[in-house]
């Protein structure tokens, strides 16, 4: 199986209509309590979200208005010969073998 490919990093917001809006918020609803998967595309990027996902709300105020943010937050796979940030984990240098003969 060919190993995946990192991800470019990526920070969009994407405005939808608010019927869209409340179809993808009941989506979500149902997945977090069923411990399901959910699964959103996003500006044209498919994201799949785990069940053991963290999910937290932040408000924020300041001098031009307010908002309300709500967060889903997990940690992307591993991939194979990857360390924590998708960077390949050093390897010790090997001793080249004796020659036999």
């Amino acid at each position: 199986m060919p190993a995946r490919k990192a991800k470019p990093e990526r920070d969009v917001a994407k405005a939808y209509p608010l019927s869209q809006f409340a179809d993808k918020l009941r989506r979500l609803a149902e997945a977090v309590e069923g411990g399901q998967r959910f699964r959103i595309q996003v500006a044209g990027e498919r994201v799949s979200i785990p069940p053991d996902a963290m999910i937290s709300a932040e408000h924020e105020r300041g001098e031009g208005g307010e908002e309300v943010e709500f967060q889903i937050t997990w940690k992307s796979p591993v991939l194979p010969g990857k360390g924590e940030e998708g960077k390949r984990k050093p390897t010790a240098a090997k001793k080249p073998r004796a020659k036999q003969g």
